[in-house]
C-alpha cells in the first residue's frame, strides 16, 4: 500500500478532430488542414509556427470566432457549432478569457472599470464584483493603480490589467495571442510568470500563440504547425534550459523567419 501512486486524471477541455478551415475568396485559402489538437484541464500550451502557418486561425476556431469548414470541435464538452448566436455569445463569455498583443483596454475607463466590464455585461451583483476585483487586483499587483486611467499605464501594467479582465469571470480557458509581443523583456517576463502562476494556482487552461521561444519555454507543451498542419510537439523537461533548447531545435527545422542565433534564456 505504501508505495501506491495516486493517479490524477485530467479532463480534456479542448478537442479538435480532423479540423479544416477554408476561407473563400478570389483564391481559396486552406488556413488549417485536418488538424487534431487537444488541451487538458489546467494545461499551459504554446502554439508556434511561421507567419501564415495557421496559428491565429487555430485560436479563432477554439475561441468560436470562426467555425470549422470540416471536422469537429468540442470545448468544455460542448460543440459550439450546435449553439444559437445568443447561446454562443453566452458560452464564450462564461468559458473563455482573451489576452491579445494589442491590449484593447477602453482608454476612457479606469483600471477598475476595465476589470469589471465582463461582470457588468453578465449582471453580476455589486458586492460580488467588489470581491472579485479585490482578489484579481491583489493577484496581479494592480491594487495601487485601480483608479488610474488606461492611458496613464505602462505597457506591463496595461497587459496585467488585460489579464485581470480576462480572469475576473473565472473562465475555464484563457486564449492568449502574442501576449508579450509589444512588451519590453522585463514586462514580458512579469506577464509570463504571472500566467504561469495563474495556471498553477487556479488550474486555468492557457493556450498561447507566440513566436517567442522564451515565452514558449514557460509552457507545459509546445505544438508546432506549418501550412495549417501538425508539424511537431514537445513536452517540457525538468530543466527549462533544455526545453528551451529543444524549442530552438524544432524552430530551426520548421523554417520561416526565425533568427535564433542571438536568443538566450535570461
Amino acid at each position: 500500500m505504501g508505495n501506491q501512486r495516486r493517479v490524477i486524471t485530467l479532463d480534456k477541455i479542448v478537442d479538435l478532430k480532423e479540423v479544416t478551415k477554408i476561407y473563400e475568396g478570389k483564391v481559396m485559402h486552406r488556413a488549417v488542414n485536418r488538424l487534431d489538437f487537444e488541451a487538458m484541464e489546467g494545461e499551459f500550451v504554446a502554439v508556434m509556427g511561421p507567419s501564415g502557418s495557421g496559428k491565429t486561425t487555430l485560436l479563432n476556431l477554439i475561441s468560436t470566432i470562426d467555425l470549422p469548414t470540416y471536422g469537429r470541435i468540442t470545448i468544455n464538452n460542448i460543440e459550439p457549432e450546435s449553439l444559437s448566436q445568443n447561446d454562443l455569445a453566452l458560452f464564450r463569455r462564461r468559458n473563455l478569457g482573451f489576452v491579445f498583443q494589442d491590449i484593447n483596454l477602453l482608454q476612457m475607463l479606469t483600471v477598475e472599470e476595465n476589470l469589471v466590464l465582463p461582470l457588468t455585461l453578465d449582471g453580476v451583483p455589486l458586492n460580488e464584483m467588489e470581491k472579485r476585483v479585490a482578489k484579481v487586483s491583489q493577484q496581479l499587483g494592480l491594487s495601487d493603480i485601480l483608479d488610474k486611467r488606461s492611458d496613464e499605464l505602462s505597457g506591463g501594467q496595461a497587459q496585467r490589467t488585460a489579464i485581470g479582465r480576462a480572469l475576473i469571470h473565472k473562465p475555464k480557458i484563457i486564449l492568449a495571442d502574442e501576449p508579450t509581443g509589444n512588451l519590453d523583456s522585463k514586462s514580458a517576463k512579469d506577464v509570463l510568470e504571472l500566467l504561469s502562476r495563474i495556471n498553477a494556482t487556479e488550474r486555468t487552461t492557457i493556450i498561447m500563440v507566440t513566436h517567442d521561444p522564451i515565452a514558449a519555454s514557460y509552457c507545459d507543451r509546445v505544438l508546432f504547425i506549418k501550412d495549417g498542419e501538425f508539424f511537431n510537439e514537445i513536452y517540457k523537461d525538468e530543466r527549462r534550459q533544455t526545453f528551451f533548447q529543444r524549442i530552438l531545435n524544432v524552430l530551426s527545422l520548421l523554417g520561416g523567419h526565425h533568427d535564433l542565433s542571438s536568443i538566450r534564456l535570461p
